[in-house]
């Protein structure tokens, strides 16, 4: 029987854990998008929609973007999450991954940047792949640079 490996020896961005997320999941719930185009979190949900992947934006305020409806909490969605896509500063994020864990999300994501070391081992131990400090976009490019 394998050795399984301590969360510290993992890096925070597997090639087969950024693989899964961008070729097999589907639906994107996107923490901090709003209607504002000059945002990245816009930019990146815009990128995804290109790429077949159906966006959901989670903001207080739930506004419709990219003709989606937006939620306030990842809790108010009322059907299955592939990959929870967090646009937040590394001091909020983690609740994030942690609501994206109770909601069964498949996988969660922390935008370039956002890097909570707790977070990705408690999301690790609940065996929910994530990623952090790198973006989707990044991910395409450097695979197509391959």
């Amino acid at each position: 029987m394998a050795e399984a490996k301590n969360v510290t020896e993992i890096s925070w961005n597997e090639p087969e854990t950024v693989a899964f997320m961008l070729d097999e999941c589907t639906t994107w719930a996107i923490v901090g998008l709003s209607g504002n185009p000059d945002r990245t979190a816009y930019r990146i949900a815009q990128l995804l929609q290109q790429r077949g992947k159906r966006i959901v934006p989670i903001h207080p305020s739930a506004p419709v973007v990219l003709g989606e409806q937006g939620y306030a909490t990842l809790a108010d969605v009322p059907f299955p999450i592939d990959v929870v896509d967090v646009f937040r500063r590394s001091e909020e994020a983690g609740r994030f991954a942690d609501e994206a864990v109770a909601v069964g999300a498949k996988a969660v994501w922390f935008q370039l940047g956002v890097i909570d070391v707790a977070a990705f081992e408690r999301t690790h131990a609940a065996d929910v792949p994530m990623v952090m400090d790198t973006c989707p976009a990044i991910e395409w490019r450097r695979r197509a640079s391959v």
